[in-house]
């Protein structure tokens, strides 16, 4: 779960299930009941049709937790504000070493966490061109990104655009959240 309407649609396949939700979170729902094999296997299939997995590996779990909490603070935080760095961030809130939580999310998804940070933070640079609300001045200050120049080194290294080439493009190419 990657987004807001993601919760929403999460939410509606556990009730018509007829569960209780205690918490639904990014990546996370916990219910009252205790749940059968069999209501397991039809909540995974109603996922599934729209178009989530149900994680019960406790690795996988905790590599979509990385994943969620990366996207929470790329996408819905003021990341100008951060007051620490992400390895702090993630070992503090899955209460993990960040060496082992590195190691993991490398082996389980073939990239390192940072590369999927910079992932994520290039894909809001894209959305935040694209509403072109802000100076380039302003998405990099605002993404947390030392200087504007950073900032386009890293997106042309990664789109093989400047942001510039990027905002006159006719049909921007950006990737959903959880495709990246």
């Amino acid at each position: 779960m990657v987004c807001p309407r993601c919760l929403k649609v999460v939410r509606s396949v556990l009730e018509e299930a007829g569960l209780t939700i205690e918490d639904i979170q990014l990546g996370k729902a916990t219910v009252e009941e205790k749940l059968t094999e069999q209501q397991l296997q039809g909540i995974s299939s109603a996922l599934q049709a729209e178009g989530f997995l149900l994680i019960d590996d406790k690795k996988q779990q905790l590599v979509a937790a990385i994943k969620n909490i990366v996207v929470e603070t790329v996408h819905y935080s003021e990341l100008d504000e951060m007051r620490e760095n992400f390895s702090t961030l993630l070992a503090g809130k899955l209460q993990k070493d960040y060496h082992y939580l590195s190691s993991l999310f490398s082996e389980m998804e073939g990239v390192t966490i940072e590369q999927y940070i910079i992932q994520q933070k290039i894909e809001r640079v894209k959305e935040l061109l694209e509403y072109n609300e802000l100076s380039l001045s302003e998405i990099s200050y605002k993404m947390g990104y030392s200087s504007v120049a950073h900032l386009s080194a890293q997106f042309k290294k990664v789109t093989g655009l400047t942001p510039s080439q990027y905002k006159q493009l006719k049909t921007p190419n950006r990737i959903p959240l959880d495709k990246l």
